[in-house]
């Protein structure tokens, strides 16, 4: 039944690693774990701390990818103890004698073969395809140099110019950050606003474990790690059509009068990163962050709200996800990380990714914005 899901989970992360080897091998740039030793000691880490870690890009690629695989696991581990041990113990209520079997009982009724395959495929695919468009994303300046570039000339190709006065247009003349901050201010809404757009970052991986092992529908679980692999490799996709720096860092004049946020923090940090990143040669283990067209804060966002839309009950999960999404559209453009064209990119994005994941994972579209799923498990259909 989910030949069609697997296909597109394993597929998507095949071909954007594949991508991502053979860009880091032409172009010399070594493949970079993106969340270096957040997720805890990596091969990595270790060969390096006994000095064999290998310099040739091939084999440092191999070792990333046997590193990938084991921060996955390491996830669903964590998932794992948290379903069992945290869930046995708020429901024993503390009485210890009670954990073991209630843990027993849970990983009987709800651990099965199908939500194990469901668990480690859909967390490894979707972090080896997310590990991916990071070094895709980094290494986009090298494989989109500007053609009008001098010899030997580290300088990339940018459609902010473009994208910019169509942004004036749209705005009858103005510029939409500028529109934003009469409306909102730049003060109290900043705040706001930033700690809205960098909740995202954390969400990206929690979410996608939650609805792997948590979905009350296993194909549920299988429609939101398809739609967010798919979802990720259309954006490095859209990067190398359209590369763009966003507003905020091509016209920072523009955005001077912002309160300081962490979000402004993370943008200076992100362009002295992407200076190091280009020219100096000397820091290793680097990842540019820049890269503008489409928003995947947009896209993703936007996805997770489908999913809750469609896949969960709660009248109130259903408005906090709208609104987030809501906030952050707003949030790209108030902060000038993306130019209107960026979030309507996004958008496509996110539903081009929700419809075929979906369809992958056994999902009959109605009409008038319904859904309803085929399938409980593999092997029981339903009409």
């Amino acid at each position: 039944m989910y030949r069609r899901a697997y296909s597109l989970l394993i597929g998507s992360a095949v071909c954007m690693f594949g991508m991502a080897f053979l860009v880091s091998t032409v172009y010399e740039r070594p493949l970079v774990e993106p969340e270096g030793k957040l997720l805890g000691p990596s091969l990595t880490w270790l060969l390096e701390l006994f000095g064999a870690l290998p310099t040739n890009t091939v084999l440092l690629s191999l070792v990333l990818l046997v590193d990938v695989v084991f921060r996955a696991l390491t996830i669903l581990l964590a998932a794992l103890l948290a379903d069992l041990v945290a869930r046995s113990l708020w429901q024993s209520r503390g009485k210890f004698s009670q954990i073991q079997p209630m843990a027993r009982a849970r990983f009987a009724s709800h651990w099965t073969r199908e939500r194990m395959t469901l668990v480690v495929l859909g967390i490894v695919c979707f972090y080896i395809t997310y590990v991916s468009y990071r070094n895709l994303k980094s290494n986009l300046p090298f494989v989109r140099p500007d053609p009008s570039r001098a010899p030997g000339e580290v300088k990339p190709l940018s459609y902010d110019r473009e994208l910019h006065i169509m942004d004036r247009v749209l705005f009858f003349g103005n510029d939409p950050s500028d529109v934003m901050h009469a409306i909102f201010g730049t003060t109290i809404s900043a705040h706001v606003l930033s700690q809205i757009y960098l909740t995202y970052l954390p969400l990206v991986v929690v979410l996608v474990t939650v609805w792997v092992v948590w979905s009350r529908n296993i194909s549920f679980g299988y429609w939101f790690v398809t739609s967010q692999v798919v979802g990720w490799s259309l954006g490095t996709l859209s990067y190398y059509l359209l590369p763009t720096l966003g507003p905020g860092i091509e016209y920072p004049s523009e955005y001077a009068g912002l309160a300081h946020t962490p979000t402004t923090d993370l943008m200076e940090g992100i362009k002295a990163s992407r200076e190091q990143f280009l020219y100096d040669n000397s820091v290793e283990g680097l990842l540019n962050s820049v890269a503008g067209f489409a928003s995947l804060h947009v896209a993703i966002t936007l996805l997770w709200a489908l999913m809750v839309q469609y896949t969960i009950r709660s009248k109130v999960l259903h408005w906090v996800f709208w609104v987030n999404f809501g906030l952050t559209v707003i949030a790209t453009i108030y902060f000038g990380w993306h130019y209107v064209a960026d979030d309507v990119a996004g958008i496509a994005i996110a539903v081009i990714a929700f419809y075929l994941g979906g369809i992958a994972s056994g999902q009959k579209f109605d009409k008038g914005f319904h859904s309803h799923p085929t399938t409980t498990t593999s092997k029981v259909p339903i009409d």
